[in-house]
Parts: C-alpha cells; sequence; structure tokens
C-alpha cells in the first residue's frame, strides 16, 4: 500500500467510529480571528486569520470517550490562502488505573523543549502511588506541516515555510516523515513535583537519516507565594553517522503576593547549547529539537544556540479584565548556530542580540468570547551584535468566539 494510500486510510478512520456505543454527544465550535500589523523599521505589513473550529465529543460506554476535531482556516498575507486540518481527534479508555488513548493527541515533554504538540499514534499510562508512568508512539506525516513544526534540517525548514500548493497537494501540506517514542514519568504530590520523560526520534525516509533521543527532567519546588523551576535535558544526536551531544537547561522561580488583586512576578533563564564553544566553555554541539514550536511575541527564534532571560508580569485586574508585560533578552551562545535577524548583512563580534518588550490586555466578558490586544517591539540597539539593525515591531489582536 502507497503512502498516499495510508495516509487515506488513517485519516478517513479518524473521523468515523461505531456509534452504537456512544451514549452521549457534545457539539461546539469556536470562531477564531487574529489580525496583525508590523515590519521592521519603518516599513509594515497587514495579516489576518480567521479560522472555524468545530468540535463533537461523546462518551463511549462506561469506560470511554472520545473527541473529533476539524478547521478551516483563510490566512491573508499579500494572498489569501485556506487551508484544512484534522486537529485534536482521539478515543480515550480507561480500565481501573489504566489510560489507553489512541489518535491524533497533544503530548509534550516536561520542559517543552524538544517535543511539543499534536501527533498522531497511541499511548498508554498507568496511575499509582509512585507516580505517573506513560509510553506512547507517534507517526507524523500525516500532520499540517505548520501545526506541529518539524525543521530538525535545512530541507525541512524550507518545505515548512514554502506555501501550500493545490496542485501538489501531498508535497506541500504534510510534516515530516518521522516517528517519535516516548517514556515518561510524573508525580505531582509531596514537597517536590518531579516529571521525566526519555524520548527518541527517527527518520526512516531519508537517505542520510537524522535521528535524535532525548532525557528530559524538570523539577518544581512551591513554597508558601514562591514557586522554583529547576530543568534539564540532554540529547544525544546520529547524522549520516556521526553521533553527537547537546544540552538544554532551565531555571526560573515566580511569585504569587496576596493582594487584592491576582498578580504574579516571574523570572526565567534558558540555555540551548550551539555548535561551537562562544563564551560558554561548553563543548556539546547545536541543541536540535524535534519540533520548533515558537514561543516568543515576535522575535520567533528555535531553540538552538541560544540564551534566552525573560522577565514576565501579570495581573488579573478585574474579572474580566487582565493585563501582562514582559521582557525578553536574546544571546547567542557562538558565532555559528544562530544567523537570523538581526544578524542579516552584518559580521558583528557580539553575542548580545537585543531585547525584546511585549504588553498584553486581555477581555473576557463571559465564557464565550476572549480578545486578546498585544503590542511590542524588539530592539537590536540593546546588544552588541547587530546594534544598528532595524527595530521589530508588531500590533495585533486576537478575537475567540465560542459556540456550545
Amino acid at each position: 500500500m502507497s503512502i498516499k494510500k495510508i495516509r487515506l486510510f488513517f485519516l478517513f478512520s479518524l473521523f468515523f467510529f461505531h456509534f452504537s456505543f456512544v451514549s452521549a454527544l457534545d457539539f461546539g465550535m469556536f470562531l477564531n480571528q487574529n489580525a496583525g500589523y508590523g515590519g521592521a523599521g519603518k516599513d509594515g505589513s497587514f495579516d489576518y486569520k480567521i479560522g472555524a473550529v468545530p468540535r463533537l465529543t461523546g462518551l463511549l460506554g462506561q469506560t470511554g470517550d472520545f473527541i473529533i476535531s476539524a478547521g478551516i482556516e483563510a490566512d491573508y498575507n499579500d494572498s489569501w490562502k485556506f487551508v484544512p486540518e484534522l486537529l485534536r481527534t482521539e478515543l480515550s479508555f480507561h480500565s481501573g488505573e489504566w489510560v489507553f488513548e489512541f489518535g491524533r493527541m497533544y503530548h509534550s515533554d516536561p520542559l517543552g523543549f524538544a517535543a511539543e504538540g499534536l501527533f498522531d499514534g497511541v499511548k498508554v499510562a498507568y496511575n499509582s502511588q509512585a507516580g505517573t508512568f506513560s509510553a506512547g508512539a507517534w507517526y507524523t506525516g500525516l500532520l499540517y506541516k505548520k501545526r506541529t513544526a518539524i525543521e530538525m534540517t535545512d530541507e525541512e525548514t524550507m518545505a515548512n515555510n514554502a506555501p501550500l500548493d493545490y496542485g501538489n497537494f501531498a508535497g506541500t501540506y504534510f510534516a515530516p516523515k518521522r516517528f517519535l517514542g516516548a517514556l515518561g514519568w510524573e508525580h505531582l504530590g509531596g514537597v517536590v513535583q518531579a516529571r521525566a520523560s526519555v524520548l527518541g526520534q527517527f527518520d526512516f525516509f531519508a537517505e542520510k537519516p537524522l535521528n535524535s533521543q532525548y532525557a528530559v527532567v524538570k523539577l518544581t519546588l512551591p513554597v508558601k507565594i514562591f514557586s522554583f523551576d529547576l530543568g534539564g535535558c540532554f540529547e544525544l544526536l546520529q547524522n549520516d553517522g556521526e553521533t553527537g551531544t547537546a544540552l538544554a537547561a532551565s531555571a526560573g522561580i515566580a511569585v504569587t503576593p496576596q493582594t487584592v488583586f491576582k498578580n504574579r512576578l516571574s523570572l526565567l533563564a534558558r540555555y540551548f547549547s550551539g555548535a561551537g564553544n562562544g563564551n560558554t566553555g561548553v563543548t556539546a554541539g547545536a541543541f536540535t529539537p524535534f519540533t520548533s514550536q515558537s514561543r516568543w511575541n515576535i522575535f520567533k527564534v528555535k531553540f538552538s544556540g541560544l540564551s534566552i532571560i525573560t522577565l514576565d508580569y501579570a495581573a488579573r485586574l478585574h474579572p474580566a479584565f487582565s493585563a501582562g508585560l514582559s521582557s525578553a533578552y536574546y544571546i547567542r551562545n557562538d558565532f555559528e548556530t544562530y544567523k537570523g535577524y538581526p544578524l542579516s548583512g552584518e559580521t558583528g563580534k557580539g553575542y548580545a542580540l537585543g531585547n525584546e518588550f511585549f504588553a498584553r490586555l486581555l477581555w473576557s466578558p463571559s465564557s464565550d468570547l476572549h480578545a486578546n490586544l498585544g503590542a511590542g517591539v524588539f530592539l537590536p540597539s540593546m546588544g552588541d551584535a547587530a546594534p544598528n539593525a532595524d527595530n521589530f515591531w508588531r500590533v495585533e489582536l486576537n478575537i475567540v468566539f465560542s459556540l456550545f
């Protein structure tokens, strides 16, 4: 059976179940709109997205449940494009302390550094007094490439950034064909909350496969109004017959003071090893994540060869209003790994790339309506790598309307 036929069969089977076992159904849908304007220097451009996501949930007998969700998104950026997508779609069965899941599900490692997003496959978990133990196996070749971005090689990055072409749908829609397996454990009770996972991804399709394995640990210690986090990730990478190692680490502290209104201040430092020693003295190679999920507001970068220090403040000023302000400072750890903005056209010898400031205002008058207004700027002048580069700025508005 060809890969194309396997894809069609898998997608078809996810939509249809044996509904004679269904005892309850619940249908909902939400509409998501996002408008933004931004750019570098004095040049800006407008972009707009609108998407509809219907969702169907139900029970399967006494021990099972399911969810089916899909969406269609219209995206305008110089021109219109329309993207259909199957989103979270899974079956779950509970038997005593065991949980079995099948379908398209969300999965993340404890830190979200190595692998995070939607994946197609199976997962089993066992709950015990010693914690929750889990094992899963997933395939990525049926996912929409923008939903779960896999950019481990330059070729995959180019393919992920190429526009969707309906004349070559199979060649421009799907994510790279890789397999991911994971063993996990978490214990959230007691004084220290602990999470650990071992992951391995394998490329069975490229002539020169790129494989990698990750060991991830995260510890959280809540102490009254404070919360301390410490985490690390060790990576083994096999590329064209050569084996390398890489490191990533995270440390943070957050305080939630006892005030009239809810607010939280957090400081987080993250490190991702680069290809060269840089100014750190670390001999590990460049950290290469399996997925390249961007968590940044303006300066969207990959978890590789960088150190990021973020300071965030969030406050709920009113039951319907919340506000947030964040600052993120970016430092490259070597001169080889990161070569994007603001370094384009410059050969600076500094390590500090600059600082990003971003503010948000959230309005949620009811559970059916959410509005999010954000604005910010990235300032290369606050670093020494490319201090003369143009500032990068953005203003955006997101509105989500839910129908239940």
